[in-house]
């Protein structure tokens, strides 16, 4: 993770910019050894409810434990597990979002294994909601590389393919970023494109760890002001980066560490290889 990275997402004490609504729900995942991503719901689209969004249910066999300081962590048996909880939760918050005043529903998501754990469930789980339903929904990316869509590490590009193929909401409702300007210009645009007026909500990064090293990504001021933030991480390779961030007291934080949502719920979905470290107290779920 770059100084730069780190420096824009440790700006978590202002408010989110006059004119911009975050992310209804936001997800993303990654199951490479480095800290995981997250999911965000907006503040805006639901009432403070004081835990993990409420309709969403949990496996009637989870056992139950105290929830850490670091949020309610739910560990799954399995990715496949996870993945179905994941997209229920997200079907869960649409219904919710388009019930209200608003009616539209803004998913945020990241790129990772998550492309091929919502392109495989929520497709299933949107479909009795209907097309007129969907066509409600706006999509944008949390973390997008600046690569041609048709590039194999585009997020927008790998979600275009496997994703949205099978969910028919309307292109003019994908908000994209515009790979073929600099990415000082194309973090710019975004912002723009999200409505940003004051404060910088969207960071151009040159020196991103993992090739291509150019992206652009959200910045902790819209992450914190989420209702709800669920992170996602799947696989071994996740175990000790995990217990650094929900059990270590670290001078220096890793920057999903930073992530503390103001009013909102912080929660964590994990597979038993990811949380194979873990001392804290979570709950397990199980769906058979």
């Amino acid at each position: 993770m770059s100084a730069q990275r780190i420096n824009e997402r440790r700006r978590t004490g202002c408010p989110t910019p006059p004119g911009f609504h975050s992310w209804d729900c936001a997800c993303a995942t990654s199951s490479r050894p480095k800290a995981p991503r997250a999911v965000y719901q907006d503040q805006s689209s639901r009432r403070r409810t004081g835990g993990c969004p409420e309709g969403f249910r949990l496996p009637a066999a989870a056992v139950a434990m105290a929830a850490p300081a670091p949020g309610l962590i739910s560990v799954f048996s399995s990715s496949q597990e996870l993945g179905a909880s994941l997209a229920q939760l997200v079907a869960q918050q649409a219904a919710c979002c388009l019930a209200g005043a608003r009616a539209r529903f803004t998913l945020g998501l990241s790129g990772g294994s998550l492309v091929s754990m919502l392109a495989r469930e929520l497709p299933t789980a949107a479909a009795p909601a209907g097309p007129a339903s969907l066509a409600r929904w706006t999509l944008g990316f949390c973390d997008e590389r600046l690569v041609p869509f048709e590039h194999a590490e585009s997020t927008y590009g790998l979600y275009r393919t496997h994703l949205l193929s099978r969910l028919p909401i309307p292109d003019s409702q994908v908000i994209t970023v515009n790979p073929e300007l600099p990415v000082e210009e194309a973090a710019e645009d975004y912002a723009k494109k999200l409505r940003q007026e004051r404060e910088k909500i969207v960071a151009p990064i040159s020196d991103s760890p993992k090739p291509p090293p150019q992206r652009v990504t959200l910045t902790l001021p819209v992450l914190n002001a989420a209702r709800t933030i669920i992170f996602v991480a799947t696989g071994e390779g996740k175990a000790a980066v995990l217990k650094r961030i929900l059990e270590d007291k670290e001078e220096n934080p890793l920057p999903a560490a930073l992530v503390q949502p103001r009013t909102g719920k912080l929660c964590w979905f994990l597979d038993e290889a990811a949380a194979r470290l873990l001392t804290v107290p979570f709950e397990k779920h199980s769906t058979l």
